[in-house]
């Protein structure tokens, strides 16, 4: 009767271990649940473009004038640039900004990839 037990208990734990693993799966294949990392290139839809400087453009630190640098996709912020993580509210209703940090410049909406500080989007008003 106890060994009974033990094996049903045991196959309750492998069927509930792979269940888990399948939804796993399923979730991570879909890539609905998947944050995608940063890279150095992010295609926003125009909608998306408002959403995120109407969001962010609003909560974004004050920077003090940049002399000689001219905010362009592809070019690294100078170090002197302080930049924020995209907040959870703003990252829940646009997914693909999650990974990037963020910063105004002189009246633009920087959209940084955090591991080479390359700006992918430059968004204005």
């Amino acid at each position: 009767m106890k060994s009974a037990a033990i094996v049903l208990a045991a196959a309750m734990i492998v069927t509930g271990a792979a269940a888990a693993s399948a939804a796993s799966m399923s979730q991570s294949s879909s890539g609905s649940t998947m944050a995608r990392p940063a890279n150095d290139t992010l295609d926003l839809t125009s909608t998306q473009r408002k959403t995120a400087w109407n969001d962010l453009s609003k909560s974004a630190a004050k920077q003090n004038e940049q002399k000689g640098f001219n905010a362009r996709v592809g070019i690294v912020v100078p170090a002197t640039l302080k930049i924020e993580p995209v907040p959870s509210s703003v990252a829940t209703s646009i997914p693909r900004l999650r990974p990037y940090d963020f910063a105004m410049v002189e009246g633009k909406l920087v959209i940084v990839n955090p591991s080479d500080k390359k700006i992918v989007e430059v968004i204005t008003g």
